[in-house]
């Protein structure tokens, strides 16, 4: 074992303690980005070439600043964004939410699919359903200036148009006219700040994260917009919380113009989001 490989067990216990999540994955991770070197090249480092600031980033993951924070990178699906203070670090889970919305727009009898999403934040999710679904026309809305810092550089040189603005009065020159709205938008209810994991609570931006007492205030925002942009038969999908899985369906009512509201599974078999059609004239 080289001077390295031993060090990130050191780190790998040090992160385990500290209580992070994925000790291991996060000790590797960082070692690869000090050294720059893929994760599975970390044994190939030279013992003269450790660099000693490998301790300074473990201190920083070990005081919960979030991995992507460090390294300045957050991967998600098939892309490498920029991330860092200010924006909302995107999530594995969100991947199976985009999944899902690429095979609906696919499956759409659509030669050039029109696709707004909601509280874009990194542009993670606007990005992937442009790289994957290549003839769609994407807009993403943003509010936070804070953000739109780290959107604009994900963005630059893509097919994506962004926006400054509020989720719920967005893009009305797109009335009547959109195929698919999608969103990742805040959700968790305020009563649950303390419960929040540091690395989400400490760095993610608030505005991201919780929306009223029960969590559900923006996501019933979103659904007025939805249903004002979206033609008849287009899709809603609203990311929510394993928890909400009960209670996000039933926002999409039959009374508010909606058909087929439905929630779906992330893949640990939890609920995770919740879909509807603008029901037809």
């Amino acid at each position: 074992m080289n001077l390295l490989l031993a060090e990130v067990a050191q780190a790998t216990q040090r992160l385990a303690d500290a209580g992070v999540p994925s000790p291991r994955n996060d000790a590797e991770e960082l070692a690869a980005y000090v050294h720059q070197v893929k994760r599975g090249a970390l044994h190939t480092v030279k013992d003269s070439d450790f660099d000693a600031r490998y301790w300074e980033a473990i201190a920083r993951r070990e005081a919960r600043e979030p991995l992507q924070h460090i390294t300045g990178l957050a991967y998600f699906r098939y892309l490498e964004l920029q991330v860092g203070p200010g924006v909302f670090v995107p999530r594995p889970e969100t991947e199976s939410v985009v999944g899902w919305a690429i095979d609906a727009v696919r499956a759409m009898d659509v030669v050039e699919p029109l696709v707004v999403d909601l509280c874009s934040g990194s542009g993670a999710i606007a990005l992937a359903l442009a790289q994957e679904v290549p003839r769609s026309t994407v807009h993403a809305v943003e509010l936070s200036e804070d953000a739109l810092v780290w959107t604009r550089k994900n963005v630059e040189g893509s097919r994506v148009h962004l926006h400054q603005g509020d989720a719920f009065s967005a893009l009305p020159e797109l009335d009547g006219q959109v195929d698919l709205v999608i969103s990742n938008p805040p959700y968790i209810p305020l009563t649950e700040w303390e419960y929040v994991a540091p690395e989400a609570r400490d760095h993610d931006p608030q505005m991201a994260l919780f929306s009223g007492e029960d969590g559900l205030d923006t996501i019933r925002g979103i659904e007025r917009t939805a249903h004002r942009l979206l033609r008849p038969g287009g899709i809603v999908v609203v990311e929510h919380a394993d928890t909400q899985g009960g209670q996000v369906p039933w926002i999409f009512t039959e009374e508010k113009g909606w058909a087929d509201a439905a929630d779906h599974p992330d893949l640990n078999n939890r609920p995770r989001f919740a879909t509807a059609r603008k029901a037809l004239p």
